[in-house]
């Protein structure tokens, strides 16, 4: 039996996005020209930042982005390549120290079709997952609790970006 993420909440967030044919600026090369709290950015690299999702599917949903708009892997230099992948590494143990969670889902979606809510800029997810964290509420109620508030969950991130190591005891990436 297949068990499914599903995220009502979100559609809200994607119609902003697909809604008539007027351009919008792409909300990924608006975030870093904002505040770290208020756009949520956790870290910024010299080419990628790492930003908490405002529409997480859960406590926790990073997002790591070039700041360049590019729509695909290919489209990336090498540089940018090494360090979205480095910051993903680095992402996935600062989840692992501050949230504790028992497992990820890791995404690329490349096009509408692969469910790509902003397609043409290329971004990977880190989702946290937790031993029964999909239930009934959305199913039933369109309703997704979030054990840990946005703002609460950037706070204890953002203090465990700069640990000197990760949990593994290795020394951690130079962040």
């Amino acid at each position: 039996m297949y068990r499914i993420i599903w995220s009502p909440w979100r559609y809200e967030y994607i119609k902003t996005f697909t809604s008539g044919k007027e351009h919008r600026e792409c909300i990924l090369c608006v975030l870093p020209r904002k505040d770290d709290e208020e756009s949520l950015i956790i870290y910024r690299g010299k080419y990628t930042y790492v930003v908490l999702n405002a529409y997480p599917y859960n406590s926790g949903h990073l997002m790591i982005v070039p700041y360049r708009h590019v729509k695909d892997l290919n489209s990336l230099s090498n540089e940018e390549l090494m360090e979205l992948m480095n910051n993903l590494k680095y992402s996935i143990n600062v989840l692992r120290r501050a949230l504790k969670p028992d497992g990820f889902n890791i995404g690329i979606n490349l096009g509408r079709v692969a469910g790509a809510g902003i397609e043409d800029h290329i971004h990977i997810h880190v989702v946290p997952r937790w031993c029964g964290d999909s239930n009934f509420m959305p199913v039933i109620a369109g309703i997704k609790s979030l054990p840990i508030a946005l703002r609460e969950t950037y706070n204890l991130l953002k203090k465990h970006w700069f640990i000197d190591e990760d949990s593994s005891g290795e020394e951690a990436l130079d962040h």
